[in-house]
């Protein structure tokens, strides 16, 4: 800072806080001069070390009675006061920008009491301001975008800095802006900091983006001063300044020629130094008559060459397109177009035969004789070699044969419209001496008619008279159909072939005839039925005719002439036809042989439930012994029969008198006396008379045949007298007592009849 700035922002700064800070009284206002006396009290900021900045004067200051006292914002850590000669000290170093100004309150305190004596005083301390801040860059790096080509002046980017140093004093916060680097493409604005063009040939296609480095300096445009620096990126937007342009002024593609339509042939692609939208190339076949399409792929804007119509290597081998590409948008205002030439050669293919026609239609005469010709396909080889062709018959062979040399189609059956009117074939065609050159045709053959069929009389050939219908009445309308076939100038003529008294046909002209009451008076007493010959022809050549008969019943009728009563059962109009008495006559038969199978069914049942009831000597009887100690699964066997009957050798004993308590209709473990629950199992099965003659016994104990001590069960064994002892079952422990107790002398163990 130079000499003569000192003073001046020093009488700046004075000037400043007189006007801002003056002496404020708490309590009563007057003698406020004689109250309290102080200088102005400033400090520099960045002073490190401690620092007189002034002293404050009071009358109510007795020196050894009272003391200076300060209350307020950074007493005791930043501030300080002489309690004796009032002078204020600053201990730490002070940042403006942090905080610019300090309110303190000055009193006076009595040194006994320490209660205050007199008015208090407010006052402030001003932190001087030093240029000790750079600015500081809102943000860093900057980005600006501006389009390739601008012109000079253009606005790309505003850069700003702010200072926090003191804006009134002197200029230290007046920055100004200079870029360090690159100052032939840009400039700044030194106060606004607005970056703009300054070359108007940027061009993206040769550097799309440029660093630039701004400084910002405070002291305005005064020497000396702080700065700091931010860098500004700069990129360059794409204009559609470049046209398309293909890299070779010729591409050469082969096809063959059996390529199918819609095919790719092959890419073409022309180049674009713009971007994006600018970059969009649309493409355009300019020769006439091509039969080829371009189009543009959206991906990677390349020409896709595509076949629209077939070719043929016989009639053309080389095609030459020339293709046009263009900007779909404006190039500087206006459209820049690019061409090259295509060079397309078509491959020659071994092509299958071609017919002269996709499909034939030929006609001929029914009943004609066999071998009588149909017509003739013709088919030709396209390729140069002209091989001959064979010709056979895919299908319709039971009806007709081809020529394997000339294509000519004859009968080898005589044909009938009425049977097949129309014969659809594929005839194939064969190069001669290779195999897998074959072509089809379709072949449709369609039998014309001959006039070979009688028209018969259509519709039911019944009608009915009513006994009261008078002379004139039309009582029935009859058609006729004829097999061949029926064209508009088909007509069919009505006769009766023998005079009848009582009915008449008239022919009404439209292939119909009326049937009329000739002579009134019917009786279905007298006569039933009446059978009317008609004989009905057709105008064919030659013409043809048949005799029908029109059967006729008698009824009674209400007055629409609906019948009421007919004797005749099968003139019934009741609805009841032939058809439903068969029906009807099904139904019934179904119904019977249903009730014959189940039946049948039944008494094969009855007869395989009657085998299960044997005589009693026949009876296999069964016992399950279930082994709850031992060897698991292995303790439950079968038991053969036989070793019960073993037991009868001795004969049956009479069972012994007991009072055991029955238990039958529920099955469980007994808790002490297996054989009481074995009798009472025993007699109840015995006078139960509904169950099967054969009895089941399930023997529960604790031993099996698996366990240390083998089985003690004395089924096994061919007496139930045996000499075994087996008191040694006592002393085997509780779990041995069951069986120790069922081979003691209760009475409810023995078992008679066993």
């Amino acid at each position: 800072m130079s000499g003569t700035m000192l003073p001046l922002l020093l009488l700046i700064y004075i000037v400043n806080c007189a006007a801002q800070s003056g002496p404020s009284i708490k309590g009563n206002n007057t003698s406020l001069q004689s109250d309290w006396i102080w200088n102005q009290l400033t400090c520099w900021e960045g002073e490190s070390k401690p620092k007189e900045i002034g002293q404050i004067n009071s009358r109510w200051h007795k020196k050894w009675v009272t003391k200076y006292e300060l209350r307020g914002e950074g007493v005791g850590t930043i501030f300080k006061v002489d309690p004796n000669t009032g002078k204020i000290g600053a201990y730490r170093e002070l940042d403006r920008e942090k905080k610019p100004r300090y309110q303190l309150e000055g009193l006076v305190v009595d040194i006994k009491s320490n209660k205050q004596v007199g008015l208090s005083t407010n006052f402030s301390i001003h932190v001087l301001d030093l240029n000790d801040n750079a600015p500081i860059f809102t943000k860093d790096p900057f980005n600006g975008t501006v389009p390739e080509m601008s012109g000079r002046g253009t606005s790309i980017i505003t850069v700003s800095a702010h200072d926090p140093d003191d804006p009134t004093v002197g200029k230290h916060a007046n920055v100004t802006y200079k870029i360090l680097n690159d100052q032939e493409n840009f400039f700044i604005e030194q106060m606004t900091g607005v970056i703009r063009v300054k070359s108007p040939d940027l061009d993206r296609e040769r550097k799309k983006d440029y660093r630039i480095i701004v400084q910002a300096k405070d002291m305005g445009l005064d020497p000396g001063g702080m700065s700091s620096t931010a860098t500004v990126d700069i990129f360059l937007s794409d204009i559609n300044d470049n046209a398309p342009y293909f890299p070779h002024r010729q591409y050469n593609y082969s096809v063959p020629e059996a390529a199918r339509i819609g095919a790719t042939i092959g890419r073409v692609k022309a180049e674009d130094l713009d971007e994006g939208e600018n970059a969009k190339i649309l493409y355009t076949i300019v020769s006439k008559n091509s039969l080829f399409r371009i189009k543009t792929d959206p991906r990677t804007q390349e020409g896709l060459i595509t076949i629209k119509e077939p070719l043929d290597f016989e009639k053309q081998r080389v095609h030459r397109l020339e293709v046009e590409a263009e900007n779909p948008t404006l190039v500087k205002g206006r459209k820049y177009k690019t061409k090259t030439v295509l060079l397309v050669n078509v491959l020659d293919v071994d092509e299958p035969p071609v017919f002269s026609k996709d499909q034939y239609t030929f006609r001929v005469y029914e009943n004609l004789p066999v071998d009588t010709p149909v017509g003739s396909v013709v088919a030709k080889d396209p390729d140069q070699t002209k091989s001959s062709i064979s010709y056979s018959l895919r299908d319709g062979r039971e009806y007709f044969k081809i020529g394997k040399d000339d294509g000519s189609i004859k009968t080898i059956v005589e044909l009938d419209r009425e049977a097949i009117a129309r014969y659809n074939i594929t005839v194939e065609a064969h190069e001669v001496g290779k195999s897998g050159s074959t072509s089809t045709a379709q072949v449709a053959i369609i039998v014309r008619d001959k006039n070979d069929n009688a028209p018969t009389l259509a519709g039911n050939s019944e009608a009915h008279v009513c006994e009261d219908d008078v002379a004139g009445t039309v009582i029935h309308v009859i058609s006729a159909v004829d097999l061949d076939e029926m064209t508009p100038a088909v007509r069919f003529h009505f006769s009766l072939a023998v005079r009848n008294s009582n009915f008449s046909v008239r022919d009404s002209g439209n292939n119909t005839a009326n049937i009329i009451v000739k002579k009134a008076g019917f009786d279905q007493n007298e006569v039933s039925k009446f059978f009317v010959p008609i004989i009905i022809s057709d105008n064919g050549q030659p013409s043809m005719s048949t005799n029908s008969t029109l059967e006729i019943n008698v009824c009674s009728c209400d007055q629409y002439r609906k019948p009421i009563n007919c004797r005749n059962f099968a003139a019934l109009t009741s609805g009841v036809t032939v058809t439903i008495l068969l029906i009807v006559f099904l139904c019934i038969i179904i119904a019977i042989v249903l009730a014959v199978l189940i039946v049948h069914q039944k008494m094969q049942k009855k007869n395989a439930f009657a085998g299960l009831v044997k005589p009693p000597g026949e009876i296999r009887e069964q016992l399950v012994r279930y082994d709850e100690e031992g060897g698991g699964e292995m303790d439950t066997n079968s038991f053969d029969i036989t070793v019960l009957n073993s037991l009868r050798a001795n004969g049956p004993r009479p069972a012994k008198t007991s009072n055991c308590v029955p238990v039958y209709a529920q099955v469980r473990k007994p808790n002490n006396d297996m054989g009481s629950v074995v009798k009472m199992k025993k007699d109840e099965a015995d006078g139960d008379r509904d169950g099967l003659p054969y009895d089941t016994l399930h023997v529960y104990g604790y031993e099996g045949a698996e366990s240390v001590a083998d089985s003690l069960s004395s089924l096994d064994v061919s007496s139930i007298d045996s000499d075994q002892d087996y008191d040694f079952l006592n002393d085997w422990g509780p779990r041995f007592q069951m069986l120790a107790e069922l081979y003691g002398s209760d009475p409810c163990r023995e078992i008679s009849d066993y």
